[in-house]
């Protein structure tokens, strides 16, 4: 089978919380996402200008984790330009709020926090790409080195409002996962994404097209975590957006064919990864 359509984008994710009314607030007022829609159990947070949906908080009443599980490291928001990542920077500065790092990865700048019941949150800006590092064979690799901070706060433009505009999206979804190869396996010869590059023996970056990443995956955590079940605290599923519905059809072809069950419907597709992560398909509106 061939390839999944390199037009492939990540849509939204999903998150079991335990205190819906503090992660919300936590997801609006600190990190910058606008509040789309609200109710008892459950907040979608997006975009303001178009209504767009970025991340799901549900609020789960099922049994704390007494044990670390495979699942997510982080959620990672792209922004439109390094203007905007500045006046995130600014904005976390100002408030005095916590950050977990400020990296340079060669083709990304990237900053870290950590909401209140320990998910991790990427928010970054890609470098054009004519600074990528492209090899000859199509992998992308990266750097971690200290971030130019300097520069970030002095690209800000205060114009600009809100924190998160029109055109940030989830640029990639990153995975603590129980197995790595296992893991490697399903994302590239079940759903047909490339590998973009080795980062040691415990980290791999996937992308469809020529994107540096969609899915990073890592064991810094260790290996062999118990997957997760679906009233978990933390990530329950993520979704992924294909242009076409026969690209639906290509995809089940391909699971089929490599054995992992899925659910289908016209439009959409769902299957549950190696790590216990339910991923959904839909065809872009």
């Amino acid at each position: 089978m061939g390839k999944i359509n390199k037009l492939m984008e990540i849509g939204y994710a999903e998150l079991n919380v335990r205190d819906l009314d503090k992660m919300t607030r936590y997801y609006t007022d600190t990190v910058g996402l606008s509040l789309i829609e609200k109710t008892d159990s459950q907040s979608k947070l997006g975009i303001a200008e178009s209504g767009k949906v970025l991340l799901i908080l549900e609020e789960t009443q099922g049994q704390d984790n007494l044990e670390v599980k495979a699942g997510l490291f982080h959620t990672a928001f792209l922004l439109p330009e390094r203007r905007h990542l500045g006046n995130t920077l600014y904005n976390l500065l100002k408030n005095e709020v916590a950050i977990a790092g400020a990296s340079d990865h060669g083709y990304s700048e990237a900053l870290y926090l950590q909401d209140p019941e320990g998910n991790g949150i990427e928010i970054y800006r890609d470098k054009p790409k004519e600074e990528w590092v492209l090899n000859d064979d199509g992998t992308i690799p990266g750097v971690t080195e200290q971030m130019d901070a300097h520069g970030v706060l002095d690209s800000r433009d205060e114009k600009v409002s809100p924190l998160f505009p029109e055109g940030t999206v989830v640029g990639h979804i990153h995975l603590s996962v129980s197995d790595l190869k296992e893991s490697e396996q399903f994302y590239t010869d079940a759903l047909g994404m490339d590998l973009k590059y080795e980062y040691g023996a415990q980290a791999r970056f996937i992308a469809a097209g020529d994107y540096h990443h969609h899915i990073g995956m890592n064991t810094w955590a260790g290996s062999g975590l118990p997957k997760r079940r679906s009233g978990d605290l933390g990530l329950r599923q993520f979704t992924l957006v294909l242009p076409d519905r026969t690209d639906i059809d290509k995809l089940a072809d391909r699971l089929s064919e490599n054995g992992y069950p899925f659910k289908r419907e016209q439009d959409s597709l769902s299957v549950t990864d190696p790590n216990g992560i339910i991923i959904t398909f839909n065809v872009i509106d």
